[in-house]
């Protein structure tokens, strides 16, 4: 069973590094238009848009493919809870990327390279709420932040390796030759989804150490064949005392029970935040560089690595948010980029000196938010736990997990599209040092709303009687009830 178990983490973490291979077009560090030249060449060769007109287009596809991603979460959400399994909904995304991905090689048109857009964003909702669901039903509730670190490490290789390895094909061997690529990856994720056994079906083959000694006790017990007194008097007590009651279920859709949650809210608006930080540079970071150091766009991309470097720390971070909780942790990460987003204004001369300075703050800012996002993504499991706990049964039989890994999904996808917005807007209008300090002020207000309600609001255990939350592992004993996992029963 454990073995099973691992093999299911494996098959869940490659998919987040395969999704990013496969897809060409990730917003790329290196190139200065933000995305591999695969697009940008498509647009001007293959569909004829006019070279003055391809930046506006690229943004586009950029764009399409964020709008997709937000629309259709929700509602891959509910239907992957409703699903009986999660491998088919997982296989119907990699099919749905597999025809996205033959629509960008082929295509000749605008029309056709945006539906294209359309469909891989539709592939990435369905593949990230399923696949983070499937990752908590496997890990259960004791490992889940240092998993979610494991995904994040993931996410990081992917946007690493993929404009890289895209680049490098493009050049040596043709358009063509990145979309081959794209296919084999995508035979092997379905090869790897096929051979996935969810934990529920592994059940069943199974048989429990627990009902193995409980049958040997019962073969070995000696014959009774009538019950005692006082074991029968016990039994009437409890059957007429204990009553089962019957499981309050909300009104209202799980999704928009879980959007009452005051407490994921906060943990969303974080997420939201924590990408809004980290797409900010992506139109900023090769423009400054190239107009202060007068560094091509090869040299501006290498700063992106100090941003995505600090990531690989990630599953750190999450075995530490098992231990101790989501609160401080994703507090310290907001708070640890605040410094760091405010110095970089001093960055303002073309001197060897400044350019170390530029990229140690960039570590320092990756850091934070590597520190930041693997707790918020822990959170949103913990918030639908919590109300499981306090009202068993309320989000159904299969739970709510997916549907809050799609206001996950629909919140980041958001901070994406702000990100890019917001960072070239500000240092285009008001300059370097004025959008590193908004970028700052952003990053200490989210951390005095995380720290209230990341693990369960604190002002709310404070009239509550200080009500103590759940630990990580489980309670025991009196130790267990201290915040230590983070999911309170205080889920406002």
């Amino acid at each position: 069973m454990r073995l099973m178990g691992r093999y299911r983490i494996f098959s869940y973490t490659a998919l987040y590094v395969l999704d990013g291979l496969v897809d060409p077009e990730r917003e790329s560090k290196p190139d200065g238009l933000q995305i591999v030249p695969v697009v940008p060449f498509a647009l001007s060769t293959r569909a004829g848009i006019p070279e003055d007109d391809v930046q506006h287009w690229v943004s586009i596809l950029l764009a399409v493919y964020g709008g997709a991603l937000l629309i259709a979460s929700p509602f891959c959400g509910w239907l992957a809870d409703k699903s009986p399994n999660r491998r088919l909904p997982l296989l119907i995304g990699l099919l749905t990327l597999g025809g996205a991905t033959a629509m960008l090689c082929v295509g000749s048109s605008i029309g056709v390279l945006v539906a294209g857009r359309l469909l891989q964003g539709l592939s990435a909702a369905i593949v990230w709420t399923v696949g983070l669901a499937l990752l908590v039903d496997t890990v259960g509730q004791t490992g889940v932040a240092q998993t979610m670190g494991s995904v994040f490490l993931a996410m990081s290789l992917a946007f690493l390796v993929a404009p890289l390895l895209g680049g490098v094909v493009y050049a040596r061997a043709g358009y063509d030759a990145v979309f081959y690529i794209a296919f084999g990856v995508i035979v092997l994720d379905v090869s790897l989804r096929l051979l996935l056994i969810e934990k529920k079906v592994a059940r069943r083959w199974l048989v429990e150490p627990a009902a193995v000694a409980e049958e040997v006790a019962s073969a070995s017990a000696p014959d009774t064949p009538f019950p005692s007194p006082t074991t029968t008097t016990t039994t009437t007590t409890t059957n007429t005392t204990t009553a089962p009651q019957p499981p309050r279920r909300f009104p209202l859709p799980p999704i928009l029970t879980l959007l009452s949650s005051r407490r994921l809210l906060s943990a969303l608006w974080a997420c939201l935040v924590q990408a809004t930080l980290t797409t900010a540079f992506d139109s900023v970071l090769p423009l400054y560089a190239a107009t202060t150091f007068h560094w091509t766009s090869t040299g501006a991309g290498l700063l992106f690595l100090p941003l995505i470097i600090p990531s690989f720390g990630a599953p750190l971070v999450g075995f530490l948010a098992d231990r101790h909780g989501p609160r401080y942790l994703a507090f310290a990460g907001f708070a640890f980029a605040f410094p760091p987003l405010l110095l970089l204004r001093l960055v303002t001369a073309n001197t060897v000196p400044q350019k170390a300075l530029l990229c140690a703050l960039l570590a320092l800012v990756g850091a934070g938010l590597a520190t930041a996002m693997v707790p918020l993504m822990a959170e949103v499991t913990y918030v639908v736990e919590a109300r499981e706990r306090k009202n068993p049964g309320c989000f159904g039989d299969r739970g709510a997990y997916a549907q809050a890994y799609a206001l996950f999904n629909v919140f980041f996808a958001a901070g994406t599209l702000i990100g890019p917005i917001w960072g070239g807007f500000v240092l285009g209008r008001a300059g370097w040092g004025v959008m590193s300090l908004t970028l700052g002020l952003l990053a200490v207000g989210t951390s005095v709303l995380v720290v209230i309600y990341t693990g369960g609001s604190l002002m709310g255990r404070r009239k509550g009687g200080g009500e103590a939350e759940v630990g990580a592992a489980g309670a025991e004993g009196g130790a267990g009830e201290a915040e230590k996992g983070g999911r309170g029963e205080v889920v406002r």
